[in-house]
């Protein structure tokens, strides 16, 4: 499966490292030295060093060695290829990718949708679920999805009163 885990931004310095607007949670594994990452293009770039300076994450590819190299790459996704049977390290977690296509269903087994997306604000996760013409947003808190079986691609909610309202604003 492949997955976007960031997007180059500006170069930083004159040697061609770039910043990286991080999409994982697991930086040092997707982005250690010597990883292979494929823009959108299907050109490859390979990490020949990564570090972080005041809280961003700068990359160094082999064979960008200047400003304008790394200037041409700005904006470019950033994916890999991660096999689909992989889960995060960490209890708990779960990739976005695990998470669409999941049924959604409150604890009374009630069937609220299919999750379709994974938002990723400021202050918190929303599951983002679909079912004909009705969306919801579900924040992604233990006290609202106490059940997440990958396996089963099965999610329970206990959802707060209003949130699954078909009049309630849909907006973020």
């Amino acid at each position: 499966m492949q997955v976007t885990v960031g997007r180059i931004g500006k170069p930083h310095g004159i040697r061609g490292e770039v910043t990286i607007e991080v999409r994982t949670d697991e930086p040092e594994l997707r982005f250690a030295p010597g990883t292979t990452l494929r823009r959108e293009n299907g050109s490859d770039l390979i990490v020949s060093s990564f570090h972080w300076h005041s809280g961003r994450l700068l990359l160094k590819f082999l064979g960008i060695d200047t400003r304008n190299d790394a200037e041409e790459l700005r904006n470019s996704s950033l994916i890999v290829d991660r096999p689909d049977a992989e889960v995060p390290t960490q209890s708990g977690e779960y990739y976005d990718s695990n998470l669409k296509g999941c049924e959604v269903q409150t604890l009374s087994g009630e069937e609220v949708g299919i999750v379709t997306e994974v938002l990723h604000l400021p202050s918190q996760e929303m599951l983002v679920v679909v079912k004909d013409s009705a969306e919801f947003l579900i924040p992604f808190v233990e006290s609202i999805v106490p059940t997440i079986d990958i396996d089963k691609k099965l999610i329970v909610i206990d959802p707060p009163e209003g949130l699954l309202a078909q009049d309630a604003p849909s907006e973020y």
